[in-house]
């Protein structure tokens, strides 16, 4: 894989398993010197013909933040039921406060569906909306952990485990981990779902105020929606450990790019994972 201008070490864990389904390595791949990223790994991928364009320790599993919302998305989706009501819980507020995680500012005593927390767990990243979702949805939130470890495994995700719902740092910073090829394996089957594709393709969502509930106004964490043209979505995620993490997806004529960017440095500056992101794609467009 081609070394970064800067590499920081990284306390990553090789996967013993090649990453599946993927075409051979191209040669603009192995031709990326003018691409420098300072990202502990990635990758980015052709959707439309499986060919890897470009990876960082591809296969090598890492803590990835609120990117485990994807999944905790697509098993509610799958799951259905969405027009299902679920009252906003003191115990939700209290987790987001306690653990000092994303919110999508819920209030308690609210009623939403499970539609609308789709919409303030993807957007906003609100980790009181997962909470709520993988309590409905388990039904209790470690029998919901335990899907989305069978779901990964169905998958065929085998650098991957979650040990939270919504990719916080519990029981340590290293317990929900995935490597770049399962995260874009993993964003591909997410993209197929056509309700999934509109919620993270938009910029905002604005609920209005109705009897059982306050009005919210959700905005979107990818950056790039609405700024990179052909910008599809779909998440980022971070933790003090797994720094800055974007998986993405853009289209550009009949070309389609999904890729993922993981502990992009700096880790304090957000606006460097989007930047990385912007060059790795107009890099991508470029070779296919």
């Amino acid at each position: 894989m081609l070394a970064a201008a800067v590499i920081t070490a990284s306390p990553a864990v090789a996967s013993p398993v090649p990453a599946p389904g993927l075409a051979p390595v191209t040669a603009a791949l192995r031709d990326a010197g003018t691409l420098r990223l300072n990202a502990w790994g990635g990758g980015l991928v052709d959707a439309g013909t499986g060919v890897l364009v470009w990876g960082r320790d591809f296969s090598l599993y890492r803590p990835m933040g609120s990117i485990t919302k994807v999944m905790t998305a697509l098993l509610v989706i799958r799951a259905g039921d969405l027009g299902r009501e679920i009252k906003v819980t003191r115990g939700a507020i209290r987790y987001v406060h306690k653990r000092g995680a994303s919110s999508a500012g819920l209030i308690a005593g609210d009623v939403l569906t499970a539609r609308q927390l789709l919409e303030a767990m993807l957007l906003p990243s609100g980790c009181d909306a997962a909470y709520l979702l993988a309590t409905s949805y388990g039904t209790g939130r470690n029998a919901f952990i335990a899907k989305m470890n069978a779901a990964a495994q169905g998958m065929g995700l085998p650098a991957t485990y979650f040990s939270h719902y919504d990719g916080m740092p519990y029981p340590t910073e290293y317990s929900t981990y995935s490597s770049p090829a399962d995260l874009i394996r993993l964003g591909e089957e997410a993209m197929r779902v056509p309700l999934f594709r509109r919620i993270v393709a938009q910029r905002s969502y604005h609920l209005a105020a109705a009897p059982g509930h306050h009005g919210y106004l959700w905005q979107t964490t990818n950056a790039l929606l609405g700024s990179y043209r052909g910008m599809l979505g779909i998440k980022t995620g971070n933790t003090n450990v797994a720094g800055n993490c974007f998986l993405f997806e853009a289209r550009r004529g009949r070309r389609t790019l999904i890729g993922v960017l993981l502990h992009v440095n700096p880790t304090r500056n957000g606006a460097a994972l989007f930047t990385a992101a912007r060059q790795l794609l107009n890099w991508g467009f470029q070779q296919i």
